[in-house]
């Protein structure tokens, strides 16, 4: 069985983008998804966002990777998956993530508790 991506165009792509963004308290754009991560960052990306939030939505990148990259660049103007949103607001990638969770600031960037 070979992998298949999707026919996903460049407008339908950031059409999801915007809509994620907008319509989610916390998103993950990554590679795979919540239950089957299908990279090491990504799968720490779930892991310190599970710590403190149930709900999030995840968003996998890989069935239109490259439309991916180009519309979240326009949204972050980070280079690398995964990537995080709270409020609409970037976050940061996976390393982003532990540095505020090593810092005790994870929680409050996550929940909105301050």
């Amino acid at each position: 069985m070979t992998f298949q991506p999707e026919s996903l165009d460049p407008e339908e792509v950031q059409s999801r983008v915007d809509e994620a963004v907008a319509d989610n308290r916390v998103v993950l754009f990554m590679k795979g998804n919540r239950l089957m991560p299908q990279c090491g960052y990504s799968a720490k990306a779930v892991d310190l966002i599970s710590q403190y939030v149930d709900e999030f939505e995840t968003v996998d990148v890989l069935p239109a990777l490259p439309h991916y990259r180009e519309a979240l660049k326009e949204k972050s103007d980070w280079e690398t998956i995964p990537q995080t949103f709270v409020d609409g607001e970037f976050v940061g990638g996976s390393d982003i993530l532990e540095e505020l969770d090593e810092r005790g600031e994870l929680e409050a960037t996550l929940t909105g508790a301050n």
